[in-house]
């Protein structure tokens, strides 16, 4: 990549797939570009010859964007193609970024519409076997939440008053944010509790296995994972699936470098390596990222069913708590 700059103006072609190589050389440019630059007053990158972005290319915008941010520099996208702006309108950075209007970029389909054309990241978005396993898993596992909702309700009402259902936001593939469901755990302000807990991961992960937030009722859902069941109709909404990485909230992607962006390649799943090999345990980022990248190589529809049946045999036999 080899910048045009003049009078405060900088022009940077991204290359024709804008995937992990690619994105990191792209910061590697930008940063140099604002060593050599200081004054520049204006990054304006060409995508005329990009055709696909994965989330990694999409990580590396979002980073661009900030340290633009930061020196107060004018960020603009221009020739944007039909692909490249099908994941941007995906995860909604099209209202963020300052596109450039092209007569021969096409219009974006509707929101459902877009995931259906967009160029796969990882065979396992686009696998018919693995979002059929969803359903049918999803289905039965309604089910199942819909016999326990009486008397997990009842339960969580009487601890302590507070709603039954907690909602977070959370991102899916390519960035994609989405409504997390899970019968409520915690108290009802445990978010403005936050920073009075210690965090016990290195990174931008939370988590402390002695949470005081966490309510009486609270520690026996964790315990038994049944706090995550209505996260089965986020994985029939096709938000989520089965077996997957574990979704990040988007505060955490404020922290994520390129590399880390790579996690968002295939859908998050309420199950995936970091279940079965002791989630409680895991105390660096590193080493949840190294699990979920483990993950992608690794796919096929056989690896997803043998960790399903991994994590049963985890929760019958109390092996890792919850987080």
């Amino acid at each position: 990549m080899d910048p045009l700059y003049s009078d405060g103006i900088c022009l940077l072609r991204l290359p024709l797939a804008f995937t992990v190589t690619e994105a990191m050389e792209f910061r590697s440019t930008c940063q140099k570009i604002f060593q050599c630059y200081p004054e520049i007053q204006k990054l304006s990158l060409d995508f005329s010859e990009t055709t696909f972005i994965d989330s990694s290319g999409i990580g590396a915008l979002v980073i661009c964007r900030r340290t633009c941010q930061e020196r107060h520099t004018e960020l603009r996208l221009h020739d944007v193609g039909s692909q490249v702006m099908m994941a941007l309108s995906m995860t909604d950075l099209d209202k963020v970024f300052i596109i450039e209007p092209v007569d021969s970029v096409p219009a974006i389909p509707p929101p459902r519409e877009v995931e259906k054309q967009l160029y796969t990241t990882h065979p396992s978005v686009k696998s018919p076997t693995k979002r059929g396993l969803d359903i049918v898993g999803a289905l039965v596992g309604l089910g199942l939440t819909a016999v326990m909702f009486i008397p997990i309700a009842i339960a969580v009402k009487l601890d302590d008053g507070g709603p039954i259902f907690f909602g977070q936001t959370r991102c899916s593939w390519m960035g994609k944010r989405f409504r997390i469901w899970k019968f409520r755990s915690m108290v009802t302000n445990a978010e403005a509790l936050k920073h009075r807990i210690e965090n016990e991961v290195e990174g931008p992960l939370f988590k402390n296995k002695n949470d005081p937030r966490i309510t009486r009722i609270g520690r026996l859902l964790r315990k038994t994972s049944l706090d995550e069941f209505p996260q089965f109709w986020n994985v029939l909404k096709g938000e989520m699936s089965l077996v997957g990485t574990r979704p990040p909230t988007p505060d955490e992607l404020d922290h994520y470098e390129i590399p880390e962006w790579q996690r968002l390649d295939v859908k998050p799943g309420m199950t995936g390596e970091w279940q079965v090999n002791g989630r409680s345990n895991i105390k660096k980022f590193e080493d949840v990222i190294r699990l979920d990248l483990r993950y992608q190589e690794n796919w096929s529809f056989f690896y997803d069913v043998k960790l399903l049946v991994k994590t049963v045999w985890v929760l019958l036999f109390h092996r890792s708590g919850a987080s």
